[in-house]
């Protein structure tokens, strides 16, 4: 219903605008050859008005897409820097744990509570005992990796220093209602018989534009564009590949 009214609005401006071009021609012609003296000045009075009418109706609708614009741009903007950090603190999340979390709690606890391993890789060598006796032994070596586990930084301390704002980053800016969380899934998909987890977040563009022109929230879900957030939704992740990605443009990352 919301994408019929949105195509009845647009389509309404189009033949608007197509027939006032042959109307004022007509207009014009029939003021200057066809009307008596004592009607055109009337008859000028409403064409000026409806002059008038025509450019406040256009510069209206100017200013209302202007303005729109960049209350989107700055709204995405704050959206697109909280879900950074989720990804962020899933990677973090995977990186100790080994899969994604689904849970808004259990993943502020995990950031909270787990640390980072700090480790270092050196090479070293050993006898091989199996060469050592096959060769009546004479001692033969094998090169190994040692792994040294040096400390600890907790994922906090790691990924926000002393700034709290993980706390929060599970609520939607701008949102009607504050307490409205984004919606967080995690599980795995199947690829070449290997379980790969796979996580995404994502909210509805009309949650964060909700008090914003109804058609214009309907033509932005509609958006196909390199410069532009594609789709009704600003999501990080998928649930159907393995990817963390955003389905925003660089722009919006500045």
């Amino acid at each position: 219903m919301d994408q019929f009214l949105n195509w009845l609005n647009q389509s309404s401006l189009k033949i608007f605008m197509v027939l006032s071009i042959p109307l004022t021609i007509y207009m014009v012609f029939y003021i200057r050859f066809k009307m008596k003296d004592k009607h055109r000045s009337l008859v000028l009075i409403l064409l000026y008005l409806f002059s008038f009418l025509v450019v406040s109706k256009f510069s209206y609708d100017m200013f209302k897409e202007i303005n729109f614009t960049d209350v989107k741009n700055d709204r995405y903007q704050l959206v697109i820097k909280k879900l950074e950090d989720i990804r962020e603190s899933q990677r973090a999340h995977k990186t100790i744990k080994g899969v994604f979390q689904n849970n808004w709690d259990n993943l502020v606890k995990f950031i909270e509570n787990d640390s980072f391993t700090i480790t270092q890789r050196r090479d070293s060598s050993i006898v091989d005992e199996i060469l050592t006796k096959r060769y009546g032994g004479v001692k033969t070596f094998k090169d190994i990796v040692i792994v040294d586990t040096l400390g600890f930084v907790s994922v906090k301390d790691s990924l926000f220093g002393n700034d709290s704002r993980y706390k929060d980053m599970m609520y939607v800016p701008f949102a009607e209602d504050e307490t409205t969380k984004f919606v967080l899934n995690s599980g795995f998909i199947n690829q070449n018989n290997i379980e790969i987890p796979v996580f995404e977040v994502k909210v509805k563009k009309s949650v964060i534009l909700y008090d914003q022109p109804q058609d214009l929230i309907l033509k932005e879900n509609d958006v196909k564009s390199v410069d532009g957030v594609n789709g009704p939704e600003i999501r990080i992740g998928s649930m159907t590949e393995v990817n963390d990605n955003g389905n925003w443009p660089k722009n919006y990352s500045k």
